[in-house]
């Protein structure tokens, strides 16, 4: 007795992108508001927020050997549809069909905030230069720290595809991933709303710290200026 195989062709790149543009296109009429990842250029991302996502996922044991099967459909086009919310990732990507990627990400632990937002004082001019990524780099490896940092850990994100593959990380669901990095390199702060937490509290001690500068140098500048009125007054000047 023999057994038959099924082989089936895997499309080129060309023809995937094709497919994905024809499929943009049709989605387009109905979702007006489509937020499909374009990738210009051969990197995925550029600035900060989005290199240090990616940076690490693929720090993870958990990913190093399975995400890359996304990174093509991610520079490929073939993520028809990303959108972050809180807590939550959910796309749309085109492969032998069109597949719905759902991702949650837990919220950051406040143990975890608190700690980040303390080593965050006096290092943080504002808001424009956390989005720039313009800190130091002890903030940044604060930052990217595994297991206390801001990025979360593998256990902390919950994956699911409707598509036929049975991989806990299935190539559609690795590229949803590389988009997110792509996605945070247009709109950072949508890195911050992912994980549940206010930016703002990251400058806000810095702010703090400033303020009671500035006004115990105004009291002494005060304190100077009184004696020196009492001085004139006792010379008669």
């Amino acid at each position: 007795m023999s057994w038959g195989y099924i082989y089936y062709n895997t499309p080129s790149v060309a023809e995937q992108r094709r497919t994905a543009e024809r499929r943009r296109k049709q989605l387009e009429k109905e979702h007006a508001d489509l937020q499909p990842i374009i990738i210009e250029g051969n990197k995925i991302a550029k600035r900060w927020w989005g290199v240090a996502w990616n940076r690490n996922l693929e720090s993870y044991a958990d990913f190093e050997n399975r995400i890359g099967r996304g990174r093509s459909y991610c520079k490929n086009g073939l993520i028809l549809d990303l959108r972050i919310s809180e807590g939550e990732v959910a796309a749309k990507v085109s492969g032998s069909n069109i597949y719905n990627v759902k991702i949650k990400i837990e919220k950051l632990a406040d143990r975890h905030w608190q700690g980040i937002a303390a080593a965050c004082a006096k290092r943080v001019e504002n808001i424009g230069a956390l989005v720039e990524g313009a800190f130091p780099q002890e903030l940044a490896d604060v930052f990217m720290k595994q297991g206390g940092g801001l990025f979360p850990s593998p256990k902390e994100i919950h994956m699911s595809c409707n598509c036929p593959d049975f991989a806990m990380l299935c190539k559609h669901i690795a590229a949803v991933l590389y988009g997110v990095g792509a996605r945070l390199d247009s709109d950072p702060l949508l890195f911050f709303k992912l994980r549940g937490v206010d930016p703002g509290e990251l400058i806000k001690k810095s702010v703090e710290e400033k303020m009671r500068n500035l006004l115990a140098n105004a009291g002494r500048k005060s304190g100077r200026a009184i004696a020196d009125k009492d001085v004139a007054r006792l010379f008669g000047v």
